[in-house]
């Protein structure tokens, strides 16, 4: 990175939703090295000024926090207030705030937690398939995740139109990637999520309740909706979606979602085969990236994919 980009990074606002912990955390501490103020956002007050704090005895001072439930559209537009009325603008935003809509069983758990510290490959899939899901955590899932992600980027997209080089980064997963659900039927619901397929966001609104209908119905797998943690996958698979209907929405902007990889965080219970830096590399790269002439594209980490 030369020295006048991160000069004018100096001068850069960045907004990180779910940034009290796990990956999020570590994408604020690795923006706030770049030199970029960085408005860490939590849901817990008491978490998020403690995280503060922690970037702060590691000599990132220009760190603050505001508290932010990506579920409430009264905190979401306290959020947008506070960033409107202290600059005027905002450079970047990174939606990681997410739930993973599923429980797994304590005796399997830490059984798993003795497999994981080989960090083998197979641990994912052993770890995906006893997860446990219900309707009622599905539910919450998506209005986390989808619902969550939409209505904090509606309420900053002024925020982030009124910069010189606003950028979006949406925090998804390799398995809501369509090419790691191709053994679903053709015609099933999975295939809406395609690049290419006309979404519209109000498609994606249907789509979203034809999975909890199903889902409640007890029809995921006859209407091709992924069986394993279904909620997260389409959650996610929905969310990229969504990046690419707001990359074609807002060419001035540079909008990406991005994949961090299976990383150890208190979201897998601590089962993963990647740390919290390497799992920060993609986002911070994409918060960085030069645009927007790369926009509406899948990361694999730090390395473009498809959708």
């Amino acid at each position: 990175m030369t020295e006048i980009k991160k000069a004018l990074q100096i001068f850069w606002i960045a907004v990180v939703t779910g940034g009290n912990k796990g990956i999020g955390l570590e994408i604020c501490r690795q923006l706030a090295s770049n030199g970029v103020r960085v408005i860490l956002t939590a849901r817990d007050e008491k978490r998020g000024l403690e995280a503060v704090e922690k970037l702060k005895q590691s000599t990132l001072s220009d760190v603050i926090f505001h508290r932010l439930d990506v579920t409430d559209h009264s905190s979401i537009d306290s959020l947008s207030e506070f960033v409107k009325i202290s600059f005027g603008k905002l450079d970047i935003l990174v939606n990681n705030a997410a739930i993973g809509g599923v429980t797994i069983d304590a005796e399997i758990l830490n059984s798993l937690k003795i497999e994981s510290e080989k960090k083998t490959r197979s641990i994912v899939m052993d770890f995906l398939s006893n997860l446990q899901q219900n309707y009622e955590m599905a539910e919450e899932c998506l209005k986390t995740n989808f619902y969550g992600t939409r209505d904090v980027t509606q309420a900053l997209i002024p925020l982030l139109l009124s910069s010189n080089s606003g950028r979006i980064v949406n925090v998804s997963a390799k398995i809501a990637q369509f090419k790691a659900n191709k053994s679903t039927e053709a015609k099933s619901s999975w295939r809406c999520f395609r690049k290419g397929d006309g979404q519209t966001e109000e498609k994606l609104l249907e789509l979203s309740s034809s999975f909890l209908d199903d889902f409640r119905g007890g029809k995921l797998q006859c209407n091709g909706w992924p069986t394993t943690t279904s909620a997260y996958t389409v959650s996610k698979a929905l969310v990229n979606s969504y990046t690419m209907i707001l990359a074609q929405k807002y060419p001035s902007l540079c909008i990406n979602c991005v994949n961090p990889g299976f990383v150890k965080t208190d979201m897998n219970w601590n089962i993963g085969i990647m740390t919290v830096e390497e799992g920060a590399k993609g986002p911070v790269m994409l918060a960085l990236m030069d645009g927007p002439d790369r926009s509406g594209l899948f990361f694999d980490q730090i390395e473009e994919s498809t959708i």
